[in-house]
C-alpha cells in the first residue's frame, strides 16, 4: 500500500472480530516501530507485547473492559522509562565514538567524539535528574534566566521531561499502527485504562509510566464506527507571512 492508502486505512477500531493474527507479525511491526524519532534519540521507552490469553483479560479489565480491549488478539502497552536515561548516555557515547570514526574525516573526528561526550555525558544527564520536582525547579530558572537575553530551550523542568518522554514514546506507538495498517492489520489506542493495574498486570516498576495500551487484531463489520471525523484542513493549517 501507499502511504496514502495506509493512512486510510488505518480507523479505531472498536470491536475485533476474533480472527487470530500472527505475533511475529506484530513483533515485526513492533521492530519497525523503533525506526520512530525520539527526543535527543534517548529512546527512553518499552514495548511489551502481550498475546497470553489470561493477561490479555487481565489488561481488558484494566482498561474499563472497553469492548476493543475485550475482542483484542494481542495487545501492545507503550511505556516510557526515564530510569533508563544513564544506561542510554553510556549506549550513546559508545556509539557515536565508532559511529564517528567510521563516518567523519581523520581531522574532525576528535573534536566531534568530544562534543558528543559532552553532550551526552554532561547536557543530559543535566536534563534529565531529577530530586522530587527541586533539580527540575533549578534547571527551569537557570535557562529561563539566560533566555533573558538569547533564545534558549525553556522545557527543562521535571514535569516538561515528561511530556517529552510521552511525546517520543507516542510517536512509536503511532509507527507502530501504521506498521500494522500495513500488514493489514486493525488496532485502537487506548487511553482509558487504570494504569496503576496495568503496571501490576505486567510487573512494570513504579518510575515507569504508561503512554498508550494498543489492542490489536482485524476489525469486526461493527467495530468502524460509520465514516472518519476531522476538523476541516482550513481551520487547522495556518502559514504565517
Amino acid at each position: 500500500m501507499s502511504l496514502q492508502d495506509i493512512l486510510q486505512f488505518r480507523r479505531a477500531t472498536r470491536k475485533f472480530n476474533g480472527e487470530p493474527i500472527s505475533a511475529e507479525r506484530v513483533r515485526q511491526c513492533l521492530e519497525l516501530a523503533t525506526l520512530a524519532p525520539t527526543s535527543n534519540n534517548m529512546q527512553l521507552y518499552e514495548m511489551v507485547h502481550v498475546t497470553d490469553k489470561a493477561l490479555l483479560q487481565r489488561l481488558s479489565t484494566a482498561c474499563l473492559d472497553q469492548v476493543s480491549a475485550q475482542t483484542a488478539q494481542q495487545m501492545v502497552v507503550f511505556v516510557t522509562r526515564h530510569d533508563r536515561y544513564r544506561q542510554r548516555v553510556k549506549q550513546l557515547i559508545d556509539f557515536e565514538r565508532d559511529n564517528i570514526k567510521r563516518h567523519s574525516a581523520p581531522e574532525d573526528q576528535e573534536r566531534r567524539i568530544k562534543e558528543k561526550e559532552s553532550y551526552y555525558g554532561k547536557m543530559i544527564p543535566f536534563l534529565y535528574s531529577k530530586f522530587f520536582g527541586l533539580w527540575g525547579a533549578v534547571r527551569k530558572t537557570m535557562l529561563v534566566s539566560v533566555g533573558v537575553f538569547r533564545p534558549m530551550f525553556r522545557q527543562c523542568s521535571e514535569t516538561d521531561t515528561r511530556i517529552v518522554l510521552h511525546k517520543s514514546c507516542g510517536l512509536v506507538a503511532q509507527t507502530f499502527m501504521l506498521a500494522m495498517a500495513e500488514a493489514g492489520y486493525d488496532t485502537c489506542p487506548l487511553e482509558g485504562f487504570d494504569s496503576l493495574r496495568v503496571k501490576r498486570a505486567l510487573g512494570l516498576p513504579c518510575s515507569a509510566e504508561i503512554t498508550m495500551v494498543v489492542a490489536c487484531g482485524i476489525r469486526d463489520a461493527e467495530g468502524i464506527h460509520g465514516d472518519r471525523f476531522r476538523v476541516d484542513f482550513n481551520e487547522l493549517y495556518s502559514q504565517p507571512s
